[in-house]
């Protein structure tokens, strides 16, 4: 009889490790489409938005009623700005369509490379390089604005007025670019990892060896900071640590924290000293 039943849990212990193998192996595709998908969507989203660029300012330099007597400076200025734009915009468009022909091609079930790498070697230069010209293109477009009007109204007697109301608009609105759009997500977009921060709570991706403490077998996890945190309740501890690492996959990228942020993480890191004080 015990021989038997040794062979029963020996057999379903085979057993259990290939169903777990198996949903292992369902996990890695399933992770690696979903990272096909994450990456398509941004590149269709980055060449829909040159495109409407590149056409605009086509659309732009094609219609445009230019008159005899208008500066042949002005005139040069507003060509070269317009094909700088079209240039710009057809790199960024041309570049996430082919990134996007590419990681659609990635097989998910063999899997060659993982995805991550195959990404970060292959296609993040690309993404870089289609980025940085759309970014480069948008003030350019502006620029093209502001120069329609001074092409258009070039015969009016109220050219400079109407001009210079036009230009004003597309100055202020260059300005908020480059300080609140360029400046917040710019950095951010051409990381490699980027950096996400949960609102309220900051999340360490490394845990830490267990620790031993008074000869009982208690366990330190990685540091998990939370305003939310009660300091004599462990469950408490780790219920957070679980939804905390759950958050950190749909978090919101912050950018900065904030004055009250600040002070809810140090608060956080008060209470985690205390606590871990008290077990000791």
């Amino acid at each position: 009889m015990e021989m038997a039943d040794m062979a029963w849990e020996v057999k379903c212990r085979e057993e259990d490790m290939k169903q777990r193998a198996l949903e292992n192996e369902r996990h890695a595709i399933d992770d690696a489409r979903r990272g096909v998908d994450e990456k398509a969507e941004q590149l269709k989203v980055l060449a829909n938005q040159s495109a409407l660029f590149a056409g605009f300012s086509m659309v732009v330099l094609v219609e445009s009623n230019v008159h005899e007597g208008i500066h042949w400076i002005l005139l040069t200025v507003f060509g070269g700005t317009t094909a700088c734009v079209i240039a710009l915009m057809l790199v960024s468009t041309l570049n996430s369509t082919y990134m996007l022909v590419a990681i659609l091609r990635y097989d998910c079930v063999n899997r060659p490379v993982p995805f991550e790498e195959f990404w970060r070697k292959r296609c993040e230069p690309d993404w870089k390089l289609a980025l940085r010209a759309f970014s480069y293109g948008v003030p350019l477009f502006m620029v093209v604005v502001a120069l329609v009007a001074w092409v258009t109204f070039w015969d009016s007697d109220k050219r400079y007025v109407s001009a210079s109301v036009v230009t004003f608009i597309v100055l202020l609105a260059t300005v908020f670019w480059f300080l609140n759009t360029e400046r917040k997500w710019s950095s951010f977009l051409l990381q490699s990892e980027a950096r996400v921060l949960t609102r309220g709570m900051s999340i360490s991706s490394t845990h830490q060896s267990d620790e031993k403490v008074g000869g009982e077998g208690t366990s330190n996890r990685g540091s998990i900071l939370s305003h939310r945190l009660d300091d004599d309740d462990g469950e408490h501890s780790s219920n957070a640590e679980s939804s905390a690492m759950s958050l950190n996959i749909s978090s919101l990228a912050v950018g900065e924290l904030t004055a009250s942020d600040r002070k809810v993480t140090a608060n956080g890191v008060l209470s985690l000293g205390r606590r871990s004080g008290k077990s000791r």
